[in-house]
C-alpha cells in the first residue's frame, strides 16, 4: 500500500498534542493538581477540582489518540491495575448507594487515567524531574504558608487546616491537610530529590536545597509514620545497593537472601510491636488504630468475598461507615489502614487483587533497578516501597496522589518487565531494545 503524505501528516493540533513540551506541560499539571487537591478543594470548591480533572482527562485521550501509533494496547496498562478498577466496578451492583459507588468508582478510573498517560508520554527521568519540580514548589508553599501562619501573623488558617504550630516545630499540616499527608509527601519528595541529585539532572545546590527542604518539612510534620518510613526506605536503598554491586550470577542467591530478611523483619517487627510503639511515642494513636481495624474485621464477616461496594473514602452516612464511626464514637474518613480498607470495601477478592497489584509491580521494579546501570530505576521500587509501607498506617494509596503514583509505578514497571513484553515483537516504538537503553523511546517527542 502506497502511503499518502496528507493522511500522515498529523496538522498543527496534533504536532502539539504529540509534542514533548506539551506532554511536560500536561505532566506538572497532572501533579500539581493531584498533589494540592485538599487546597484546591477549601480555596475553589471540589466542583473546581473535579473539573480540572475531567479537562485532563480529556487532553489525556487527545496526547493518547495523538500517539497512538507510538502506543501499544498490549502494554497500555498493567493487567493487574485493569483486574481491580474492573472488581472495584463490580461492587457497584452490591453497594449500598449505588450512585456514590459509581461516582466514587469514576474517581478511581480518571486518576488512574491520568497516570497510565504519564506512563506513556514520559521516561522514568523525565517524570523524576517533574515531579521534583512540583513538589518543590508546594514544600516551599506549605512552609511559606506555615511561617505566615505560625510565626508572622499567629493566627491558623482553619480554611486550609493549618493550625500555626511552626513556632513549637510543629506539627504543621502545610497546604495538604494533615501532619500524615505532609509527612507522607515530604518522604516521596525526598526519594525523588536524592534521585534528582545522584541523576545530576539539577543543579548540585538546588538538589542539597530540596533536600533539606523535604527532611525539614518532614521532621516539622511530628508524623510517627515518617520514621517508619525512613527506616524502610533507608533499608530500601541499602538492600537495593548491595543487590546493584553485585555479580550477576550471584545476584538470585542475593535475592533469596532479601527476601527471607524482610520476612524475619516482619514477623520480629510484629512480635516486638509494643516496644516499638512505645519507642516512638504512638501508643495512643496506635491503640486507636487497632481498636478501628479490629472492628471492620468484624463488620467484614458479613460480607468477606466482596465487601460492601467501593468508596475510597468513606461516606459517614452509609452503612457500614456509619455504624463504626457511631460504636467507636469517632468521625474516621477512612480505615486509616489501605489494606483493612480494600477488604472492607472490595472483600478478600479485593484485598488479594490490591497486594497482586503492589507486589507484583515492586517485584518488576526491583528486579530492573538491580540490573541496570543508571540510578534512575531505584525510584520506582522506593517510591513502591514507601507506598506499600505506608498503606499500613494510612489509606492514601486508594484515593488521590497515592493511587496515582502507585498506578504510575505499577505503569513503569509493566513496562520493562512483562509476560506481554515477550507477546509485543516490538509493534511498539523502538521494541524492547530501545526501551532497554533509555526508558520509552517515544517519550523524547521525537
Amino acid at each position: 500500500m502506497t502511503d499518502t503524505p496528507h493522511a500522515e501528516s498529523p496538522g498543527w493540533l496534533g504536532a502539539l498534542l504529540a509534542s514533548a513540551s506539551f506532554a511536560r506541560a500536561f505532566t506538572l499539571v497532572v501533579f500539581a493538581t493531584v498533589f494540592s487537591a485538599f487546597a484546591i478543594e477549601r480555596v475553589a470548591g471540589r466542583v473546581t477540582y473535579i473539573s480540572i480533572v475531567t479537562g485532563l482527562c480529556v487532553f489525556g485521550a487527545a496526547i493518547m489518540v495523538a500517539r497512538r501509533r507510538e502506543v501499544s494496547l498490549l502494554r497500555l496498562v498493567p493487567t493487574t491495575v485493569i483486574v481491580f478498577v474492573g472488581w472495584a466496578f463490580a461492587s457497584i451492583f452490591w453497594s449500598g448507594d449505588t450512585a456514590g459507588s459509581f461516582w466514587s468508582w469514576v474517581s478511581l478510573a480518571a486518576i488512574a487515567f491520568l497516570a497510565v498517560v504519564i506512563g506513556h508520554v514520559r521516561d522514568t527521568l523525565q517524570t523524576v524531574r517533574a515531579l521534583g519540580d512540583v513538589l518543590r514548589v508546594l514544600l516551599v508553599a506549605s512552609l511559606t504558608l506555615e511561617v505566615l501562619s505560625g510565626i508572622l501573623l499567629d493566627v491558623p488558617f482553619t480554611f486550609l487546616g493549618i493550625q500555626g504550630n511552626l513556632a513549637q516545630l510543629g506539627p504543621v499540616q502545610g497546604i495538604f491537610g494533615t501532619r500524615n499527608l505532609l509527612g507522607f509527601v515530604a518522604v516521596l519528595a525526598l526519594i525523588t530529590f536524592l534521585i534528582e541529585y545522584r541523576t545530576q539532572s539539577v543543579p548540585p545546590g538546588l538538589s542539597v536545597v530540596s533536600v533539606v527542604l523535604a527532611g525539614g518539612m518532614a521532621a516539622l510534620s511530628d508524623s510517627p509514620t515518617v520514621v517508619v518510613l525512613a527506616l524502610a526506605v533507608g533499608l530500601a536503598v541499602g538492600a537495593l545497593a548491595l543487590v546493584r554491586h553485585a555479580q550477576p550470577e550471584r545476584r538470585a542467591g542475593l535475592q533469596l537472601a532479601l527476601g527471607a530478611i524482610v520476612v524475619i523483619g516482619v514477623i520480629v517487627g510484629y512480635a516486638a510491636r509494643h516496644p516499638i510503639i512505645a519507642l516512638l511515642g504512638a501508643g495512643t494513636d496506635f491503640s486507636m488504630r487497632v481498636e478501628l481495624w479490629n472492628f471492620m474485621v468484624d463488620i467484614l464477616r458479613q460480607r468477606p468475598v466482596q465487601g460492601f461496594g467501593w468508596f475510597g473514602v468513606w461516606n459517614r452516612q452509609e452503612y457500614p461507615f456509619n455504624a463504626i464511626n457511631f460504636w467507636l464514637d469517632t468521625t474516621h474518613a477512612t480505615g486509616l489502614n489501605a489494606y483493612f480498607d480494600v477488604a472492607l470495601q472490595l472483600g478478600w477478592v479485593g484485598l488479594v487483587l490490591f497486594l497482586a497489584l503492589g507486589a507484583l509491580a515492586l517485584a518488576r521494579s526491583w528486579l530492573v533497578a538491580g540490573e541496570r546501570r543508571s540510578v534512575v530505576y531505584a525510584w520506582t521500587p522506593l517510591m513502591l516501597v514507601a507506598l506499600l509501607v505506608d498503606s499500613m498506617f494510612e489509606s492514601f494509596t486508594l484515593t488521590g496522589l497515592g493511587w496515582l503514583m502507585l498506578v504510575l509505578c505499577a505503569v513503569r514497571a509493566g513496562q520493562s518487565r512483562s509476560w506481554r513484553e515477550k507477546l509485543d515483537n516490538g509493534a511498539d516504538a523502538g521494541g524492547t531494545g530501545g526501551a532497554d537503553a533509555s526508558g520509552l523511546p517515544h517519550a523524547q517527542g521525537a
